[in-house]
């Protein structure tokens, strides 16, 4: 039986730390003595006695048989892992990892259209052909949620020779989808059920989150440990289960995605947040999901404001659970857009949320916050309502309702082949029925219209311009301001 108060890598980073010694390796700033003084009085010199290399006592992350593989297995236990590995690169190389282990070149993979970026850098890296599923859609709220079960099913019934599944659970707004019936569906064939969870890292600690992936039967999760627990930002884990994904695999991908440098600052913090929610987790998320209720509460009850609740049992496939520390607040009932809104509340009223989109406002309410957090953001949204709001909703949003959201996608070429062809780059208006050869992410909704390979149609750039006549942001591409684009030449 492991002990989940052992800190075993952080209590070797602090040993070594304290070791009186002449340095001679690297980092060059020799355990602070070296830091440029601007950051040493921003930081303290503390910080940088910790910022150490792959000593001896250290471990080594690529082929661990001490301090980090001891780390490990604390935290699979503690998460419910039978295998987990430690990322210094993000929830990003994870994924790509994950890709990379469990797809080659010409190889199908199932996934929803609203992944990371990281999936499609996966794609490009692995060579792996995707088939793409649209997630279940509210045209009211304009929020994309799961993939269904029944996508899913009807996929694997057309692509029976997929390797594997990918999905996103939860969403950016904590939306769980039914991952114990795409586990099941996507096991039928044999094959791995790889999912996104950078979100979702919270949910083993406590029995009013959401089911957490591996307990719903997922072979493969990545969860950013920085996001929603008390990791340094970067700190991400990789967790498997089973017999479906090649161990050795993961690990000699891992090798290709991660630094050969990695940071033990951000290697303690796993540790550390790992033992922090082993001990004290349920309590930790019991007064997170307190603090959260009561945000929920309050901000509801102000007039014109409305908040993301659960649908009525089975009235939304793509909807099964919500995680309730995820906040997100529907501000088009005070005639502002969420951009607006967003820019009033941190430049105004001192409160910063995690995103927005044209009708909404998402905030992230972690073990982190404060009961003088929650009472700022209520008082913001109180004033916001009372002092910004309009008589009649924004043309802006009043437009957005009437565009045509059905779009045309067609896969030419695979994005690997599409991402290293020889491109140019084109008016926009010239770029129709042309192969892009660059991602085109607008915000909102935050999914990828076009990826490398896929065919441009008239549908998609017209969809593309009314993003920006609303004030959408486009990302991913090279031209932002979506002049022109890249294309296979």
């Amino acid at each position: 039986m492991l002990n989940q108060n052992q800190t075993p890598l952080l209590d070797a980073l602090k040993a070594n730390a304290a070791r009186p010694h002449a340095p001679f390796y690297t980092p060059g700033h020799k355990q602070g003595e070296g830091i440029s003084q601007p950051l040493a009085d921003l930081l303290g010199k503390a910080v940088f006695r910790a910022d150490l290399t792959e000593l001896a006592d250290l471990d080594n992350l690529f082929a661990p048989q001490g301090v980090i593989q001891e780390a490990q297995k604390l935290a699979a236990a503690a998460f419910g892992a039978s295998q987990t590995w430690f990322l210094v690169n993000g929830s990003t190389c994870g994924i790509e990892a994950a890709i990379l282990a469990t797809c080659g070149t010409g190889d199908k993979i199932i996934l929803p259209r609203n992944v990371h970026s990281s999936a499609i850098a996966g794609l490009i890296l692995s060579g792996a052909i995707p088939i793409f599923l649209n997630p279940e859609y509210d045209p009211v709220l304009d929020i994309a949620h799961s993939i269904t079960p029944n996508t899913v099913k009807s996929a694997l019934q057309q692509h029976p020779d997929a390797k594997a599944v990918l999905t996103v659970y939860p969403t950016y707004y904590g939306v769980c989808g039914d991952l114990s019936a795409i586990a099941n569906i996507t096991h039928q064939y044999n094959i791995p059920l790889l999912v996104d969870e950078a979100h979702g890292a919270h949910f083993a600690f406590h029995p009013e989150l959401p089911t957490p992936a591996l307990a719903a039967g997922a072979d493969l999760t990545v969860q950013s440990i920085h996001k929603v627990l008390s990791a340094m930002t970067q700190a991400s884990m990789l967790h498997v289960q089973g017999n479906r994904i090649d161990c050795d695999r993961i690990s000699k991908a891992l090798q290709l995605v991660q630094s050969t440098s990695p940071s033990y600052l951000l290697l303690a913090s796993l540790d550390a947040a790992r033992q922090q929610m082993a001990l004290h987790g349920k309590m930790l998320m019991s007064r997170t999901l307190q603090l959260a209720d009561e945000a929920r509460t309050k901000i509801s009850q102000i007039p014109g404001l409305s908040v993301l609740e659960m649908p009525r049992l089975g009235e939304s496939p793509g909807f099964m659970a919500l995680d309730k520390t995820r906040l997100t607040v529907t501000v088009s009932g005070l005639g502002l857009t969420g951009f607006e809104a967003e820019e009033i509340l941190d430049e105004k009223l001192g409160v910063t949320a995690e995103f927005a989109s044209l009708q909404h406002l998402t905030f992230i309410i972690s073990l982190g916050n404060t009961a003088a957090d929650i009472e700022q953001l209520v008082q913001g949204f109180t004033t916001l309502a009372k002092e910004y709001r309009r008589s009649n909703l924004t043309l802006k949003n009043q437009v957005w309702t009437n565009i045509d959201k059905t779009l045309d996608y067609a896969l030419q070429l695979s994005p690997r082949e599409a991402f290293f062809a020889v491109s140019e780059i084109l008016p926009l208006r010239q770029t129709n029925k042309r192969i892009c050869a660059e991602i085109v992410c607008p915000y909102p909704p935050g999914i990828p219209v076009l990826m490398p390979g896929e065919v441009i149609t008239k549908s998609v750039l017209k969809y593309l311009q009314q993003i920006q006549v609303l004030g959408g942001f486009i990302s991913g591409c090279n031209d932002i301001s979506l002049k022109t684009l890249k294309v296979v030449k």
